[in-house]
C-alpha cells in the first residue's frame, strides 16, 4: 500500500494528539482512512478522538498494534529515538510528519486541485519572513495562510473554507525530518546555526534536514550565509536551476542563479541574470523589524514571493505596512531619545548577533540559560556596538567574563536578582542610567528564559513594561 492510499483508505496511526497531531486527525477525518491516535495524555487523546471518529490508544498500546498499522504520521516534537518510531522503522511500517502528510494529501488530489506550497526555514528569522511572505501575498489577492511552525496546522489549511490557494509554510528542522517526500513549490533555508544538536546528533544531520525546502521547483539560496552554501555543496540538494537572495548587490553574485533579489541604491531589487533587468520591489528603508535582519526577512520574503509571480506593487504595499509580531525586534518604547527594542525571542547566539548586527552604541540587556552554546563568536562580533551591556539569569556571569576578555573598555552591570519582576527592574534601570538620548538598548538575550520567566514573552512583555515606565537619568 502507498503512503497515499494509506492516507485515503488504510490504517494511520498518529503519534501524538497536541497541536500537530490535532491537525493531522481532523485533515484524515474526511478521508476515509482508520484513525489511531498514541497520546499518554489520555484525556487529550480521547477528547480529539471523539472529535474527529479516531480511536485513542496509549503509546506502549500503540507500540504493540504496529502490525495493524499502513502508515505512522508523527508529531515533530517526537525524537527519532523515540520507541514507538524505532519500532515502527522496524516493522518496515513508513513513518512520516505532519508536513510530508499535508503535502501528500495536497497533491495527491485528495482535497481538490493542489495547492501552491512556498516554505521558510533557518535557525533564526523564519516566523518574520514566513509572516512578511503571508502579507505579500494577501497584498496580491492570494487566497493565503500561514502554516506550520507560526501556528495554523498545514491540515487545517487544506479543510478551510473559503479554499486556501497558498500555504506560506514556517517548517521546523524538527517537521522537516519527517518529510521525506516534501518538495514545495518554493523554498529558503534563510540562515545556519548550532541548534538542537541533542536532536538531531549532528549540526551536518542538522543542516541537511533543514536543505530539504530546496528540493522544490524553485530553490531560493541564501547567499550570505556560509553555513547554508556549505550545506548546499556537501547535501547536493541543488540538482537544477535555483534563485538567490542577499542584502548585497544582486550582481555579485558567483552561484550562478537565475534571479537574484538583493539590496541595490537603498532598494530591494531583483536581478533577472538572463536579460540583465532590474526590478525595483521595495524601499530597504522603514522595515519592521528596523536593522539588518529586518531587512534580510524582507528580502526573503520577496524572493519567494516572485517566485510565485507575485507584483512588484504588492511587495511594497505589504512591506510598508508590515509590523513585525512582539518580541521579534520591535521598538516598545522610546524615552527621553532613547529606543527599547524587545528581541526577546533571540535564544540563542547567533539570533543575538543578528539582533545588533548594523546598530551602533547599544546598551545590551542579555543572559538566561546558554545551554551549553558558546559565546565568545557572539561577543567578538557586537562588541564594537556597544555602549554598556546590563546582564541577568542563571548564565550571566559567562557573559561578563567574556565581555571582561573580549571588550573590557565596555562597561558590564550584572544584575544577580533571581526574581523575575525586580530582576528586569533592575536590569531596566540599569539600562536606563547607562543609556543617552540616540542610543538603543536592546534586549536580545542569547539564551534562553525558562531559568527565570515562564517563556521568551513574559521576559519582553516585562522589558517592555518597565522599559515604558522609564525616564533617562
Amino acid at each position: 500500500m502507498t503512503i497515499t492510499e494509506a492516507l485515503s483508505s488504510g490504517r494511520v496511526l498518529v503519534a501524538g494528539a497536541g497541536v500537530a497531531g490535532a491537525g493531522v486527525a481532523r485533515m484524515l477525518a474526511p478521508l476515509g482512512c482508520t484513525v489511531t491516535l498514541a497520546d499518554d495524555n489520555t484525556d487529550r487523546g480521547r477528547e480529539l478522538a471523539a472529535q474527529t471518529g479516531a480511536v485513542a490508544v496509549t503509546v506502549s498500546d500503540a507500540q504493540d498494534a504496529l502490525g495493524e498499522v499502513d502508515l505512522l504520521i508523527t508529531s515533530p516534537g517526537w525524537r527519532p529515538d523515540s520507541p514507538l518510531l524505532l519500532a515502527a522503522a522496524r516493522r518496515g511500517v513508513p513513518v512520516i510528519g505532519d508536513i510530508d502528510a499535508a503535502w501528500l494529501a495536497d497533491r495527491a488530489g485528495l482535497f481538490g486541485e493542489p495547492r501552491t506550497w512556498l516554505a521558510v526555514t533557518g535557525t533564526n528569522g523564519k516566523t518574520t519572513t514566513t509572516a512578511m511572505l503571508a502579507a505579500v501575498l494577501d497584498a496580491d489577492g492570494r487566497a493565503v495562510t500561514a502554516v506550520g511552525n507560526i501556528g495554523t496546522p498545514p491540515g487545517d489549511a487544506l479543510l478551510a473554507d473559503p479554499r486556501i490557494d497558498v500555504l506560506a509554510a514556517e517548517v521546523s528542522s524538527f517537521q522537516l525530518h519527517w518529510t521525506p517526500h516534501f518538495a514545495p513549490d518554493a523554498g529558503c533555508v534563510l540562515n545556519l546555526a548550532d541548534d538542537h544538536l541533542d536532536w538531531h546528533g549532528s549540526f551536518a544531520n542538522y543542516a541537511a534536514d533543514k536543505a530539504r525546502v530546496l528540493t522544490g521547483t524553485v530553490p531560493v539560496l541564501a547567499l550570505d550565509d556560509a553555513a547554508v552554501l556549505d550545506s548546499v555543496r556537501d547535501t547536493g540538494v541543488l540538482t537544477g536551476p535555483h534563485r538567490a537572495v542577499t542584502l548585497g548587490d544582486p550582481a555579485d553574485d558567483t552561484t550562478g542563479a537565475s534571479v537574484v533579489t538583493g539590496v541595490r541604491d537603498g532598494q530591494i531589487v531583483e536581478l533577472d541574470a538572463v536579460t540583465g533587468t532590474v526590478t525595483t520591489l521595495a524601499p530597504a528603508t522603514g522595515i519592521s523589524p528596523a536593522g539588518p535582519a529586518g531587512v534580510a526577512d524582507a528580502t526573503a520574503a520577496a524572493a519567494l514571493a516572485r517566485a510565485v509571480d507575485v507584483s512588484p506593487d504588492a511587495v511594497a504595499r505589504a512591506l510598508a505596512g508590515f509590523t513585525v509580531a512582539a518580541h521579534r525586534g520591535q521598538v516598545v518604547a522610546t524615552t527621553d531619545g532613547v529606543d527599547w527594542v524587545d528581541n526577546s525571542k533571540a535564544t540563542n547566539p547567533h539570533a543575538a548577533e543578528a539582533a545588533l548586527r548594523g546598530l551602533s552604541d547599544v546598551v545590551w540587556v542579555a543572559g538566561g540559560q546558554l545551554k551549553g552554546a558558546a559565546v565568545d563568536g557572539l561577543v567578538a562580533a557586537v562588541a564594537p556596538a556597544l555602549k554598556a551591556a546590563v546582564l541577568l539569569g542563571v548564565d550571566r556571569q559567562i557573559l561578563a567574563d567574556e565581555l571582561a576578555s573580549t571588550a573590557p573598555d565596555v562597561p558590564v552591570t550584572v544584575v544577580d536578582s533571581t526574581d523575575p519582576e525586580a530582576a528586569m527592574a533592575e536590569v531596566v534601570a540599569a539600562a536606563r542610567a547607562a543609556a543617552d538620548p540616540g542610543d538603543t538598548v536592546v534586549l536580545a538575550p542569547a539564551a534562553a528564559s525558562l531559568d527565570m520567566y515562564p517563556g521568551m514573552s513574559r521576559r519582553g512583555d516585562l522589558f517592555a513594561e518597565y522599559a515604558r515606565e522609564s525616564t533617562l537619568k
